[in-house]
């Protein structure tokens, strides 16, 4: 018993160790709004950054646990849009979309400095950040259609013995690795201010309704599908080899709450003011 006693305050004394420096540092919550713009990468637009952006706003909750590391979730939306006739990286296909998309995302971010929302100062520091992320899309012609319903590239093709001649239609929701750069900044005692570039490698290659090859169309849907009917069945309509990505560029802006003892949080502020 008292071998199996001692082991325990080991451990106690080493968890005490490893946890000191967080104990030690502030811990606090903040909240706020996100504000700026997103754009979409992806078979209609390759490579461009900030091609055809749009509106993007959302919500953020970032927990400190101490000047270095920080973790968050935050909820985002945007219209994304892509189009041939913009973009002209394969203008002849005379493709078009856009789609709104809502992004949940959980993400850790690493400050370069020792950084305190109110610290006169650890007051700024960039930043890296990485995480995971779930999202839906639902991608529609310029006109309102919705092209997922069309089956633009064969996923409703049925047989008359009810096989599925093509791809299953796509799922409207995926998942995604945010990851990016930033800024921070301390504007007073509880404001907080971030910019930052972030982008999303997404794991679905249907944000745009392109991916594969043409299929063959009754008529109505054609104008969908193949707008200048200069292509036949099962010709290359978009690059299956790579998924779609889209990204948001902005401002954080954030309120600062103290999760600990107002003590222990004056003391911090002594040492860092």
């Amino acid at each position: 018993m008292k071998k199996n006693h001692k082991s325990f305050l080991g451990l106690k004394l080493i968890g005490l160790l490893l946890f000191f420096p967080f104990i030690q540092q502030a811990q606090d919550l903040e909240v706020g709004l996100f504000g700026g713009l997103n754009y979409y990468v992806g078979d209609i637009n390759p490579a461009r950054q900030f091609s055809q952006p749009e509106p993007a706003y959302g919500l953020i909750a970032r927990y400190n646990p101490n000047t270095r590391w920080a973790f968050r979730a935050s909820f985002t939306m945007g219209k994304l849009i892509g189009d041939d006739a913009v973009v002209k990286f394969n203008e002849s296909r005379a493709l078009a979309f856009e789609t709104q998309v809502n992004d949940f995302s959980l993400i850790a971010e690493f400050n370069f400095f020792d950084y305190f929302t109110g610290s006169k100062r650890d007051y700024v520091t960039p930043y890296i950040f990485g995480g995971f992320s779930v999202f839906s899309f639902n991608p529609k012609h310029p006109d309102g259609t919705d092209l997922q319903s069309i089956g633009t590239e064969g996923q409703q093709d049925i047989d008359v013995n009810g096989e599925r001649l093509g791809p299953a239609p796509y799922n409207k929701m995926s998942f995604s690795i945010p990851f990016g750069v930033g800024v921070k900044y301390s504007l007073g005692k509880r404001i907080g201010l971030a910019l930052e570039w972030r982008m999303h490698k997404t794991f679905t290659d249907y944000i745009d309704d392109i991916s594969t090859v043409y299929a063959e169309l009754p008529p109505s849907k054609i104008p969908y599908g193949d707008p200048t009917r200069s292509f036949d069945k099962g010709m290359k309509r978009g690059d299956a080899s790579t998924n779609d990505w889209f990204s948001y560029a902005g401002i954080t802006l954030t309120y600062k709450f103290d999760l600990i003892g107002k003590q222990r949080c004056d003391n911090f502020n002594q040492t860092n003011h």
